[in-house]
């Protein structure tokens, strides 16, 4: 039985990667991230929280898939309140990292403007 689990993870991993290639690329950077630090701090947990991770990566899977087909490219859905008060402390932390990370501006270029003509 263990066969089967390690490769319904990996399966579940490989595919929310590739969903992730629909992605605005800085959103796929931050997602494929995010995606291999929680599948790695998962690793060893008991069966009944594995079962739950994987049920929630899942819908995730789902609901990106879903999101990818819609031509309007809108990611993201809202977080009801009932699964919020769910989250353990650490979970919350994650969470407001994950929204920090999420929400800076995108300083990789700087583009300036110049009067001074280049050579």
């Amino acid at each position: 039985m263990p066969g089967r689990h390690v490769s319904r993870v990996r399966s579940l991993y490989r595919r929310i990667l590739q969903l992730h290639r629909a992605l605005p690329p800085d959103l796929k950077a931050l997602g494929d991230q995010y995606v291999k630090d929680e599948f790695r701090r998962h690793k060893t947990v008991g069966s009944g929280e594995a079962q739950r991770f994987l049920k929630e990566w899942e819908t995730y899977a789902a609901v990106l898939w879903e999101q990818a087909k819609d031509s309007r490219q809108s990611f993201g859905t809202s977080l009801p309140e009932e699964k919020l008060n769910d989250f353990r402390d650490e979970q919350i932390g994650q969470l407001q990292e994950l929204m920090q990370e999420a929400t800076k501006p995108n300083q990789q270029f700087s583009i300036t403007e110049s009067s001074e003509p280049k050579l």
